[in-house]
C-alpha cells in the first residue's frame, strides 16, 4: 500500500471544501484503491453525522442531514464498486504503536487521540504516504517517516 488516507481526505472527497481540488487530483493520479479501515470509515460516517446535528441545532453550522446521507452512501458506493479498498488491521498492533507515538511525541507535540490512531495504522500498514490536510497531523506522520504530499495544501 502506497498511501492511507486520515478523515480530513475523505471528506474533501465526498464534500466540496477548500482542500477537496488537491484531493480529487491526488486521487486521479492514484494507481492502486484507496484503502480505508472500518475505524477510518466510522470517523468519517461519524462526523457526516455530527455536522448534520450541528445544523439541526444552528443552520450557520454543519451541513444538512441529506447532504451527510449523500456522502454516506457515495463512500459505501465506491466501496462496493472497489474504488476504495477495506483493509484489515490488527487493533493490538495499532493500539502498540498508538502508545508508542503518545508517549514520544503527545507532549512534544499536542496530538489528538484519533489523529494518533490513524498515523498508527499507516504505519502498522506498511503505508509510505500519510493523505491528510491537518498540519499537526501531517508534522506527526512526517516524524515517523512518512511523507506527506498534501500536507502544504492544508
Amino acid at each position: 500500500m502506497k498511501a492511507y488516507p486520515d478523515t480530513s481526505f475523505l471528506c474533501s472527497l465526498y464534500r466540496r471544501q477548500d482542500q477537496s481540488e488537491e484531493a480529487l487530483a491526488y486521487r486521479k493520479r492514484m494507481t492502486e484503491p484507496l484503502h480505508v479501515t472500518r475505524l477510518l470509515l466510522w470517523e468519517f460516517r461519524q462526523g457526516a453525522r455530527f455536522q448534520a446535528f450541528r445544523h439541526s441545532h444552528n443552520r450557520q453550522m454543519g451541513y444538512p442531514l441529506t447532504e451527510a446521507e449523500k456522502m454516506i452512501a457515495k463512500i459505501s458506493e465506491h466501496l462496493e464498486a472497489g474504488i476504495i479498498r477495506m483493509v484489515n488491521c490488527d487493533l493490538t498492533d495499532i493500539l502498540i504503536t498508538a502508545e508508542h507515538l503518545s508517549k514520544t511525541r503527545t507532549h512534544s507535540g499536542g496530538h489528538r487521540s484519533l489523529d494518533i490512531l490513524h498515523v498508527a495504522t499507516a504505519l502498522v500498514l506498511g503505508a509510505e504516504e500519510f493523505l491528510s490536510f491537518d498540519a499537526n497531523q501531517c508534522a506527526l506522520a512526517q516524524a515517523e517517516g512518512l511523507a506527506t504530499p498534501l500536507a502544504a495544501a492544508g
